[in-house]
């Protein structure tokens, strides 16, 4: 349960509402608690920035952060939806969680709140001369932030929707994907053999159809623990599943361990990277296959994907998952592991339908996975030489 809490107040993290909620109520509260700070502030001084010193400030922010919140959108909108378009529509959610964005335009509408409440409280006489002295101070922090913040959306914005930033965004969302399989193989509990599914297993049905997103293995292996049997994920994240299929099987449990286990793993309608590093690869193929589509017709951004894929294969493909010997910190929960080959069917096959008649493109990917034939894993070597053969990609180029 506290596993799926964390992973709950994780994914609320990376909406943009709640970076703005966040600051808004930060900012109410900086001016409702602002008299219980003059007794810090010496009296002499709230004669010179008291309330007329303040209040114009306060309207100028008020009136300007409003049009300046609105203009923002409208171009974070635009440039997302241009990025989608040139990508691939699926980026369009790894943009919404962009972090620069989202503390950019929370400052600008707690800079409004903060503005137009700290209006309304002084026209209602809130707050004493010393108390005005106070919010002087944190008006003066207030702007500071502001065009800290001003100055960090003109930045961001000479790359925003861009394909450099886009692809950039989602390389580094699939690098952190790969380095956590790379921390926690088969997601820290045992590698799933394939030798099918035991005669007695019971069926853990899926509560719903969709994506499976996240497996809460520390609750899996509660559960199971309790029970004295053993948990196998039948889909690993990333995969698709309907509703009452099984999603997993147990050595043993009643109906009661079934819709517990049922529970702890999170099934949606998309997909999502905390336990998927494929799904990456899939944004970043789907991408090339735009880019070579007729008409577009662009080599060089298929070309471009197929560096960064290469780059993500060879630095962070996980670890050799089924001969690891590491212990697992859940032994009583079996993951299908991640394979070498199942990553490069991700990347390069997609590429491969689209680009058969560009030989810069087939002569890249040969390219490509010839280097991966000589990665430190023997597993990324084999597949890698097995899929050139497969694509036939030859010496194109």
């Amino acid at each position: 349960m506290i596993e799926q809490c964390l992973l709950y107040l994780r994914r609320m993290a990376r909406k943009l509402w709640f970076r703005v909620v966040l600051i808004s109520i930060l900012s109410l509260l900086a001016l409702l608690l602002a008299p219980l700070a003059k007794p810090l502030l010496p009296d002499s001084l709230s004669e010179d920035f008291g309330r007329e010193a303040v209040l114009p400030v306060l309207t100028i922010l008020a009136s300007g952060m409003l049009a300046v919140t609105t203009f923002s959108l409208n171009v974070m909108v635009s440039a997302y939806r241009t990025a989608a378009s040139m990508a691939t529509p699926r980026v369009y959610r790894l943009l919404l969680e962009d972090t620069v964005t989202h503390r950019v335009l929370a400052t600008f509408v707690g800079g409004f709140i903060y503005s137009l409440s700290g209006v309304i409280l002084f026209r209602a006489w809130y707050y004493t001369p010393e108390g005005a002295l106070v919010v002087f101070g944190i008006t003066i922090i207030v702007v500071v932030l502001i065009v800290g913040a001003i100055l960090r959306w003109i930045d961001h914005l000479s790359g925003l929707g861009s394909m450099d930033h886009t692809l950039r965004l989602i390389e580094t969302r699939t690098r952190d994907s790969m380095r956590a399989r790379l921390d926690a193989p088969c997601l820290g509990g045992q590698c799933a053999d394939s030798s099918g599914v035991p005669a007695d297993a019971v069926a853990i049905p899926a509560a719903r159809s969709g994506f499976v997103r996240f497996a809460g293995m520390a609750q899996l292996d509660e559960l199971a623990e309790e029970a004295g049997t053993e948990i196998t994920l039948a889909r690993a994240p990333g995969e698709y599943i309907l509703r009452g299929q099984p999603v997993a099987w147990a050595a043993g449990g009643d109906n009661d361990f079934c819709k517990a286990a049922s529970k702890a793993i999170d099934i949606g309608d998309v997909r999502s990277f905390d336990q998927d590093p494929s799904f990456g690869l899939t944004l970043l193929a789907e991408t090339a296959q735009r880019a070579l589509s007729p008409g577009i017709n662009d080599p060089g951004t298929a070309i471009e994907v197929m560096g960064r894929l290469g780059r993500l294969l060879w630095e962070n493909m996980p670890a050799d998952e089924i001969s690891s010997t590491r212990k697992p910190d859940f032994p009583n929960v079996k993951v299908p592991p991640v394979t070498a080959r199942h990553l490069l069917r991700c990347a390069f096959p997609p590429i491969a339908r689209c680009g058969s008649d560009s030989p810069s493109v087939m002569g890249w990917m040969h390219k490509s996975l010839e280097e991966l034939e000589h990665h430190s894993n023997p597993e990324m070597a084999k597949a890698a030489a097995e899929m050139r053969e497969e694509l036939g990609t030859g010496g194109n180029g």
